[in-house]
């Protein structure tokens, strides 16, 4: 049995190494298309922080340990794929016939329609390439402009503040990491982040960016009519599943490349895992992509079992997201933006940065966002995973967003 695997992140690392356990004699190739070893994207804030060096961003630090697990690694970029002729060819000619097929080929940035948006100083952070090139022009008091406040962006945000340089963020929407945080607790982290000394500026759009009339580094004008001057320019505007290799093949593509839940495409040899797989989500039965390494890698393994013949079945893509921005951790779970005819509850502390926002179906806790809340953050997880009904806890947590292990204790021992 011959196995591709393409993409080498935490996906492809994971599923070559699941194979290996259960294909003991198979072929397994891993094909990447950057220089160097294997590597983490989510380590490289880390490494622009200065808390590790680039080895240390490397997915697995042993020397020779794909050799010893006879995992052939391939460096070069996957042009096509012929699924009549079961191959995959590279750009530079070469056919790699396959048995079984994982595609783990990740996300790709999104470059904003931005004139200037190439010139040199512009830079997004999302490859090792990338962040040396960052980590060039972030010395102490530079002028950094960063375009994007989502999750990526404020893990960004973080790295470039620990640098020392003078940072101010531009996003387009109304509030910090939109796509994970409530209104108000999106406020608050801007806030949290200003209080710390960098400029937040939301409902902002960068409309172009110009060599600066002086000479002096890059002018990037504003949509409310303010041009900063900025050394370096991050873009931080998010990412898109890299979905075109499959859709070339004629792979089922919508999002990302459409799984099921045993991570197989339209086509039973070929498997898809990571950030550009499509899964059905827990309880709600849409699917989505869900583009974090935990689910990367339960995806991963469960796409390398049943490619040597398993019947491995995937418990469903759950949301979730933790981050911690300049020490103020927030979460994210489940249906956090609320669902249709469902209602919510928020408890807010201006003062102390926290913030606990439910959300219900029914009396059913489906979604949660979380501030500067660390306690039992696994417990609101879990009464939102087990999908119990909470009777007349539901009315407890509306008046007590915080009696989440009550709640839950009370719940589990309902269910027994």
């Amino acid at each position: 049995m011959e196995h591709v695997i393409v993409g080498n992140g935490p996906a492809g690392v994971v599923a070559a190494e699941t194979l290996r356990k259960n294909d003991p004699w198979g072929g397994i190739t891993l094909i990447g298309d950057e220089p160097g070893p294997a590597y983490s994207r989510m380590a490289i804030p880390y490494m622009l922080a200065g808390a590790i060096a680039e080895p240390g961003t490397y997915l697995r630090k042993t020397p020779g340990h794909f050799e010893r697990l006879r995992i052939e690694q391939r460096e070069g970029r996957v042009a096509a794929i012929d699924l009549g002729a079961s191959s995959v060819k590279l750009a530079d000619g070469n056919l790699l016939p396959f048995d079984r097929l994982l595609l783990a080929t990740g996300s790709r940035p999104i470059e904003p329609p931005i004139p200037g948006i190439g010139l040199p100083g512009v830079h997004p952070c999302w490859t090792l390439e990338d962040a040396r090139a960052v980590m060039a022009k972030a010395k102490p008091g530079a002028r950094v402009v960063q375009m994007g406040a989502g999750f990526i962006g404020c893990i960004i945000l973080e790295a470039l503040a620990e640098r020392g340089v003078q940072l101010t963020v531009v996003e387009m929407g109304n509030r910090m990491v939109p796509r994970m945080m409530t209104e108000k607790a999106g406020g608050l982290i801007k806030q949290w982040c200003e209080s710390k000394g960098v400029r937040v500026l939301t409902s902002t759009k960068v409309e172009s960016i110009a060599p600066s009339g002086n000479g002096d580094g890059l002018a990037v004008k504003l949509s409310t009519g303010e041009t900063l001057t900025a050394d370096l320019v991050i873009s931080a505007t998010g990412v898109r599943p890299s979905t075109e290799l499959a859709k070339a093949a004629g792979l089922a593509v919508d999002v990302g490349i459409r799984v099921d839940s045993g991570m197989r495409t339209s086509d039973p040899r070929v498997f898809a895992a990571g950030d550009v797989a499509q899964a059905e989500e827990t309880y709600t039965r849409s699917f989505i992509v869900n583009a974090v390494q935990p689910n990367a890698a339960d995806q991963a393994r469960v796409a390398a079992i049943n490619m040597a013949g398993g019947r491995a079945v995937s418990n469903g893509s759950f949301r979730m997201n933790v981050l911690d921005t300049l020490g103020l951790i927030a979460s994210s779970f489940g249906q956090w933006q609320g669902v249709p005819g469902g209602d919510h509850v928020e408890h807010v502390d201006e003062t102390g940065y926290g913030y606990v926002g439910l959300q219900f179906e029914g009396d059913r806790l489906v979604g949660a966002t979380t501030l500067g809340v660390t306690n039992h953050v696994g417990v609101l997880r879990g009464l939102i995973q087990s999908n119990r009904p909470l009777g007349r806890w539901k009315e407890v947590l509306r008046r007590d967003p915080l009696a989440l292990m009550e709640t839950y204790l009370a719940t589990v021992q309902a269910a027994a």
